[in-house]
């Protein structure tokens, strides 16, 4: 949570360095926004806003058209997604009544021109309140009064129009109602006849209940046909029984009981059978030639023949019967006739199951037919009923537009009419200032963050050691007013400067502890970084140690040592490596224990001049006199001079100005010091604000509350 809390606070804290570095572009871009919005704000003339209220009711007082499931002037949508009061509010902005506005009020814009609907509706706004069934109109304009008089226009014009409109609606529903009902009456009496034809053609008086008493009758004929087959079984079982005690079957037995019951066969054949007996009583007298046995012989045979003859007409069909049958005794007789009754009874039952099957297959495909009648009289009374309930509807709807088209009524009133206005609802100036001082701020922190993000330039100490990620040595706060000139140590000792110096050179001497430093190049990435600044000062820090100091400006391209120490340049170290000078009598005294020795003449070729055996010389030499010696090299970035001293040189101290050098100058200098293979003892960022300064400006406050006085007559002996 404190890690959290503290990063926040480190972000907050460059967003704040950001605008400190950009301060000037954010001050003006505030300025001018909130100048702007001010001017503009006072510029503009007052303008008034006037608002009236329209009042809905849902019943309008006229019909809904054929609309004949919905209730009599519902005001209503036709989705579920349309709301009826933004339907009016469309209305209200119509062209229509918009036109008419502009035309009766004789509005203009503003070169006496009639005004444009388009600019019309920019100033009229209408809008429901949420929750209400109220619409509320409001306009805007310089003149109050004319704003009042327009929203009262509007809704007195939107009131007559919706009288108009629901009029002209109920009386074209009339005559649309008008028209329909002759139609709709001739399909009422179409389906009423339909229904009878249907009726008439299929026996239908009630399907319902002729279908619940077909069910119970289809029920009985099937346990009437159960019992007949019953009583047809008993009766085949006693028939076959006499059957075959008489040894008869049921046609021979109908037809013997037949002859035995009739009076012509039974008297030709007890005739018969007298004949037969005096026949054979005359034949045990006389011989068959014998005339009286030969007239009985052909009494019998005629007599015979007669007895055939009526019992073939008996029969009604030739059927070979015995004499012995043709006379039966009373039990046979009797079975006989049993069995003949049976046969009857056989006969009887059989014939009523078979009429009883054809009324059960009748009744059956009746009772099967009557859900498909059913089906169709349905479907035909639900037409007649739709037919009616139209018709039905009709009427009563034709009743009420005809009581609506009487009516002078809308579905809309006024509920409170526009006042003229007396405080202006534009401009607000307080508000216009606030938001203009917000967009100020807003655009002027954008644009610097912008700039800040478009400048590839290094600007805090943290950046610098992202790009090199070598030691801080130190960090050189930006000199103050009290503190001008190249040499701030020299000049005031007990300033933050000369506390930053201190550090650095403490740091010096502790980033290599292995061996003593003897001698130090002092380079930057570009010019500007303050190289030559950084060595001078940390040369004077040094001799406050008592030790001494040898700088060499070995910057031929652009030297500063003698401007810095106020020397003239026409013999320096370009002069000593081609042999013309000296180093002892070259090299000048400027301060106790420190020597300068300038950069000289400047060479045509300063590359070739210092990779030579000459400088490696002279520092060999200078070694055993000093015990720091302080080169100012160039920047590493512009030529080679640099990497070549830095062999003579027991580290690199490197010099980081943030705003001046960019990530691009940095890349291509640790680049090139990598390459090189250079011990590099760390860097030093110079000219940092306060807030950056890693303590410099409280060890300056800490010096000054000590001692009371800034100490500015102090000054460090100088040997001129």
């Amino acid at each position: 949570m404190l890690a959290k809390e503290e990063e926040n606070l480190i972000d907050i804290q460059k967003y704040l360095q950001i605008l400190k570095r950009r301060w000037l572009i954010t001050i003006v871009v505030i300025s001018s926004v909130f100048g702007i919005a001010g001017t503009l704000t006072f510029l503009q003339k007052p303008i008034y806003e006037a608002e009236g209220k329209l009042n809905f009711n849902k019943q309008n007082g006229t019909s809904s058209l054929t609309g004949v499931n919905q209730q009599l002037g519902e005001l209503s949508g036709l989705t579920n997604a349309s709301n009826p009061l933004e339907t009016e509010a469309e209305v209200i902005r119509s062209n229509k009544i918009i036109h008419k506005t502009i035309s009766k009020l004789k509005l203009t814009d503003n070169h006496g021109q009639p005004l444009l609907a388009e600019e019309f509706l920019k100033k009229l706004k209408v809008q429901s309140i949420r929750g209400t069934d109220v619409l509320a109109l409001s306009y805007k304009s310089t003149d109050p009064q004319e704003a009042a008089n327009i929203v009262n226009f509007v809704m007195e014009n939107y009131l007559e129009n919706n009288i108009r409109s629901n009029r002209a609606e109920a009386t074209a529903a009339r005559e649309f109602l008008l028209k329909q009902l002759p139609e709709v009456k001739n399909n009422v009496i179409a389906a009423e006849i339909r229904l009878r034809k249907f009726k008439e053609t299929n026996n239908v008086i009630n399907l319902k209940e002729e279908s619940k008493a077909g069910v119970e009758g289809l029920k009985e004929i099937a346990d009437q046909i159960t019992r007949s087959r019953a009583q047809l079984v008993d009766i085949n079982t006693r028939s076959k029984a006499l059957q075959q005690k008489l040894e008869l079957n049921s046609q021979r037995a109908i037809a013997l009981s037949g002859l035995s019951s009739s009076t012509g066969v039974q008297g030709a054949l007890e005739e018969y059978q007298k004949l037969q007996q005096q026949l054979a009583k005359e034949r045990t007298r006389y011989t068959d030639q014998h005339p009286e046995v030969i007239s009985l012989y052909s009494k019998v045979v005629a007599l015979r023949k007669q007895l055939g003859n009526q019992v073939l007409r008996k029969l009604e069909r030739s059927q070979p019967v015995r004499e012995a049958d043709l006379q039966m005794g009373q039990v046979k007789q009797t079975l006989t006739a049993n069995l003949v009754n049976s046969e009857v009874e056989r006969l009887g039952l059989e014939t009523r199951v078979a009429q009883l099957q054809n009324e059960y297959l009748s009744s059956h495909k009746r009772l099967s037919s009557l859900p498909r009648l059913e089906q169709r009289q349905l479907q035909i009374e639900r037409q007649l009923q739709i037919a009616r309930s139209t018709y039905e509807q009709l009427l009563k709807r034709l009743q009420e537009v005809k009581l609506a088209e009487n009516q002078n009524v809308g579905n809309a009133s006024i509920l409170s009419e526009a006042e003229t206005p007396i405080e202006p609802v534009s401009p607000r100036i307080i508000l216009n200032l606030l938001l203009g001082g917000f967009l100020g701020v807003v655009l002027g922190v954008g644009i610097a963050l912008l700039k800040e993000t478009m400048d590839k330039s290094i600007k805090t100490i943290e950046e610098a050691q992202q790009f090199f990620n070598y030691p801080l040595l130190g960090t050189i706060p930006s000199l103050d007013k009290k503190e001008k000139g190249d040499l701030p140590l020299k000049e005031n000792p007990y300033c933050a400067t000369s506390s930053a110096f201190e550090m650095l050179q403490t740091s010096l001497s502790f980033s290599s502890s292995d061996k003593k430093l003897g001698v130090i190049l002092v380079t930057s990435s570009v010019p500007g970084e303050g190289k030559s600044f950084v060595a001078s000062n940390l040369a004077i820090a040094t001799t406050q140690l008592g030790k001494r100091v040898l700088i060499i400006d070995a910057d031929m391209r652009r030297p500063r040592q003698h401007e810095i120490w106020d020397l003239h340049n026409l013999s320096g170290l370009s002069n000593v490596l081609v042999g013309q000078a000296e180093m002892k009598k070259t090299s000048k005294q400027k301060l106790y224990n420190l020597d300068v020795i300038t950069s000289g003449t400047i060479p045509p070729n300063p590359t070739a001049l210092l990779d030579s055996q000459c400088i490696a010389s002279l520092i060999q030499e200078a070694r055993g006199d000093y015990d720091l010696i302080i080169i100012d090299s160039p920047p590493s970035i512009l030529a080679p001079d640099a990497q070549i001293l830095g062999k003579l040189a027991d580290g690199i101290l490197f010099v980081v100005r943030p705003g001046v050098v960019d990530s691009t100058a940095l890349s291509n200098t640790k680049r090139i010091l990598e390459q090189s293979g250079q011990q590099i003892l760390g860097m030093v960022v110079n000219d940092i604000s306060s807030g950056d300064s890693y303590g410099s400006h409280y060890t300056y406050q800490y010096y000054r509350q000590k001692t009371g006085k800034d100490n500015e007559k102090f000054k460090l002996p100088i040997n001129q």
